[in-house]
């Protein structure tokens, strides 16, 4: 599982439910860590990434791939999906949580 809070965008917890019971739990991941694709055009570790970078990363990768003269990832096929998977859930939601396909 994944947990993002948009007030808090430095910062995504992962759960993994193979981890052992023992050590299982939510781990927190730092974006401005410096493992982290984009942190080398930021500052230091510690200092927060604010709402105007979102946008400032996507227009970065998106002019990249017009160079590279290749596709921009994710693409508008993979936004699709995302948003079929997001109506399947609504829908089961609405079901008692029945198993729904995704379209």
């Amino acid at each position: 599982s994944l947990y993002f809070n948009f007030e808090d965008m430095n910062e995504l917890l992962f759960h993994d439910h193979t981890t052992p019971s023992a050590e299982a739990g939510f781990r927190k991941i730092l974006a401005t860590d410096g493992a982290q694709p984009y942190v080398a055009a930021w500052w230091p570790p510690g200092h927060i990434i604010g709402y105007e970078h979102t946008f400032t990363h996507e227009v970065y990768d998106f002019v990249v791939a017009i160079d590279k003269n290749s596709n921009p990832s994710p693409s508008f096929a993979d936004g699709l999906y995302v948003q079929q998977v997001l109506d399947a859930v609504e829908a089961s939601a609405e079901n008692k949580s029945q198993l729904t396909n995704v379209k």
